[in-house]
Protein backbone atom coordinates (compact mmCIF):
# COMPACT_ATOMS: atom_id res chain seq x y z
CA UNK A 1 0.00 0.00 0.00
CA UNK A 2 1.45 3.37 -0.94
CA UNK A 3 2.15 6.00 1.68
CA UNK A 4 -0.49 8.39 0.27
CA UNK A 5 -3.20 5.71 0.47
CA UNK A 6 -2.19 4.90 4.05
CA UNK A 7 -2.32 8.58 4.94
CA UNK A 8 -5.72 9.10 3.30
CA UNK A 9 -7.10 6.00 5.05
CA UNK A 10 -5.75 7.20 8.38
CA UNK A 11 -7.24 10.67 7.92
CA UNK A 12 -10.58 9.14 6.93
CA UNK A 13 -10.60 7.09 10.12
CA UNK A 14 -9.64 10.16 12.14
CA UNK A 15 -12.48 12.11 10.51
CA UNK A 16 -14.94 9.35 11.38
CA UNK A 17 -13.65 9.33 14.97
CA UNK A 18 -13.96 13.10 15.13
CA UNK A 19 -17.60 12.96 13.93
CA UNK A 20 -18.41 10.26 16.48
CA UNK A 21 -16.88 12.37 19.27
CA UNK A 22 -18.85 15.43 18.14
CA UNK A 23 -22.07 13.39 18.21
CA UNK A 24 -21.29 11.95 21.64
CA UNK A 25 -20.50 15.39 22.98
CA UNK A 26 -23.73 16.82 21.58
CA UNK A 27 -25.61 14.23 23.65
CA UNK A 28 -24.08 15.51 26.88
CA UNK A 29 -25.98 18.24 28.70
CA UNK A 30 -24.50 21.74 28.42
CA UNK A 31 -22.50 23.07 31.33
CA UNK A 32 -24.76 25.19 33.56
CA UNK A 33 -22.53 28.28 33.61
CA UNK A 34 -21.86 28.44 29.86
CA UNK A 35 -24.03 29.20 26.85
CA UNK A 36 -24.88 25.97 24.97
CA UNK A 37 -23.06 26.99 21.80
CA UNK A 38 -19.82 27.66 23.67
CA UNK A 39 -20.00 25.19 26.53
CA UNK A 40 -18.49 22.02 25.09
CA UNK A 41 -15.34 20.30 26.29
CA UNK A 42 -14.02 19.76 22.76
CA UNK A 43 -13.47 16.01 22.57
CA UNK A 44 -13.11 16.13 18.77
CA UNK A 45 -10.27 18.61 19.17
CA UNK A 46 -8.17 15.73 20.52
CA UNK A 47 -8.30 14.27 17.01
CA UNK A 48 -7.38 17.62 15.43
CA UNK A 49 -4.46 18.07 17.84
CA UNK A 50 -3.20 14.54 17.21
CA UNK A 51 -3.38 15.20 13.48
CA UNK A 52 -1.50 18.48 13.93
CA UNK A 53 1.30 16.98 16.03
CA UNK A 54 1.81 13.69 14.21
CA UNK A 55 0.53 14.07 10.66
CA UNK A 56 0.93 17.71 9.66
CA UNK A 57 -0.31 21.28 9.84
CA UNK A 58 -2.08 21.20 6.50
CA UNK A 59 -3.96 18.02 7.42
CA UNK A 60 -5.01 19.50 10.79
CA UNK A 61 -6.36 22.60 9.06
CA UNK A 62 -8.33 20.36 6.69
CA UNK A 63 -9.68 18.30 9.63
CA UNK A 64 -10.85 21.46 11.41
CA UNK A 65 -12.45 22.65 8.15
CA UNK A 66 -14.26 19.31 7.74
CA UNK A 67 -15.43 19.53 11.35
CA UNK A 68 -16.88 22.97 10.56
CA UNK A 69 -18.52 21.58 7.42
CA UNK A 70 -20.07 18.82 9.54
CA UNK A 71 -21.40 21.54 11.87
CA UNK A 72 -23.01 23.29 8.92
CA UNK A 73 -24.77 20.07 7.91
CA UNK A 74 -25.86 19.15 11.44
CA UNK A 75 -26.62 22.54 13.03
CA UNK A 76 -26.63 25.17 10.30
CA UNK A 77 -24.41 27.87 8.82
CA UNK A 78 -23.97 29.90 12.02
CA UNK A 79 -22.65 26.84 13.89
CA UNK A 80 -20.37 26.06 10.97
CA UNK A 81 -18.99 29.58 10.89
CA UNK A 82 -18.37 29.53 14.64
CA UNK A 83 -16.68 26.14 14.35
CA UNK A 84 -14.53 27.30 11.44
CA UNK A 85 -13.37 30.49 13.18
CA UNK A 86 -12.68 28.71 16.45
CA UNK A 87 -10.99 25.71 14.88
CA UNK A 88 -8.67 27.63 12.60
CA UNK A 89 -7.64 30.14 15.29
CA UNK A 90 -7.06 27.25 17.67
CA UNK A 91 -4.71 25.52 15.22
CA UNK A 92 -2.85 28.78 14.55
CA UNK A 93 -2.30 29.38 18.26
CA UNK A 94 -1.17 25.79 18.89
CA UNK A 95 1.32 26.09 16.01
CA UNK A 96 2.67 29.37 17.39
CA UNK A 97 2.96 27.91 20.91
CA UNK A 98 4.71 24.85 19.47
CA UNK A 99 7.48 27.16 18.23
CA UNK A 100 7.92 28.38 21.81
CA UNK A 101 8.10 24.82 23.18
CA UNK A 102 10.40 23.39 20.52
CA UNK A 103 11.95 20.49 22.39
CA UNK A 104 9.18 19.01 24.49
CA UNK A 105 5.52 19.54 23.74
CA UNK A 106 3.47 20.19 26.88
CA UNK A 107 0.22 18.93 25.39
CA UNK A 108 -1.98 20.29 28.19
CA UNK A 109 -0.51 23.81 27.82
CA UNK A 110 -0.81 23.70 24.03
CA UNK A 111 -4.36 22.45 24.35
CA UNK A 112 -5.24 25.26 26.76
CA UNK A 113 -3.90 27.79 24.27
CA UNK A 114 -5.89 26.14 21.51
CA UNK A 115 -9.08 25.99 23.59
CA UNK A 116 -8.82 29.64 24.55
CA UNK A 117 -8.11 30.50 20.91
CA UNK A 118 -11.12 28.46 19.85
CA UNK A 119 -13.33 30.37 22.27
CA UNK A 120 -11.92 33.73 21.18
CA UNK A 121 -12.51 32.87 17.51
CA UNK A 122 -16.09 31.85 18.17
CA UNK A 123 -16.78 34.83 20.40
CA UNK A 124 -15.31 37.27 17.88
CA UNK A 125 -17.47 35.91 15.07
CA UNK A 126 -20.58 35.88 17.27
CA UNK A 127 -19.87 39.46 18.37
CA UNK A 128 -19.44 40.58 14.75
CA UNK A 129 -22.56 38.84 13.51
CA UNK A 130 -24.71 40.04 16.39
CA UNK A 131 -22.95 43.42 16.42
CA UNK A 132 -22.64 43.20 20.18
CA UNK A 133 -19.57 44.37 22.06
CA UNK A 134 -21.46 43.61 25.27
CA UNK A 135 -21.66 39.93 24.32
CA UNK A 136 -17.90 39.80 23.91
CA UNK A 137 -17.20 41.71 27.12
CA UNK A 138 -19.64 39.60 29.14
CA UNK A 139 -18.61 36.15 27.91
CA UNK A 140 -14.85 36.67 27.49
CA UNK A 141 -13.83 36.04 31.13
CA UNK A 142 -16.18 33.05 31.40
CA UNK A 143 -14.85 31.53 28.19
CA UNK A 144 -11.26 32.23 29.21
CA UNK A 145 -11.73 30.15 32.35
CA UNK A 146 -13.70 27.48 30.48
CA UNK A 147 -10.95 27.30 27.83
CA UNK A 148 -8.33 26.79 30.52
CA UNK A 149 -10.33 24.05 32.24
CA UNK A 150 -11.53 22.25 29.12
CA UNK A 151 -8.19 22.72 27.34
CA UNK A 152 -6.41 21.06 30.24
CA UNK A 153 -8.87 18.17 30.09
CA UNK A 154 -8.45 17.63 26.34
CA UNK A 155 -4.66 17.98 26.59
CA UNK A 156 -4.56 15.30 29.27
CA UNK A 157 -6.91 13.14 27.20
CA UNK A 158 -4.62 13.51 24.18
CA UNK A 159 -1.62 12.40 26.23
CA UNK A 160 -3.58 9.39 27.54
CA UNK A 161 -4.85 8.22 24.13
CA UNK A 162 -1.65 8.89 22.17
CA UNK A 163 -0.19 5.42 22.77
CA UNK A 164 -3.42 3.86 21.51
CA UNK A 165 -3.42 6.05 18.39
CA UNK A 166 0.23 5.23 17.72
CA UNK A 167 -0.27 1.48 18.09
CA UNK A 168 -3.42 1.36 15.94
CA UNK A 169 -2.25 3.75 13.23
CA UNK A 170 1.37 2.69 12.62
Amino acid sequence: MTQSIKKMTFLSLMLALMIILVLIERMLPPWPFLPPQFGRIGLANVVVMYTLFFIGKKEAVVMAFLKALFSVVMRGPMAGLLSLAGGQLSILIIIMLSWVFKKEKPYAALSVGGAIGHNIGQLAVAGLILQSVNLVIFYFPILLIAGAVFGTATGILLKVVMPAFKSVFK
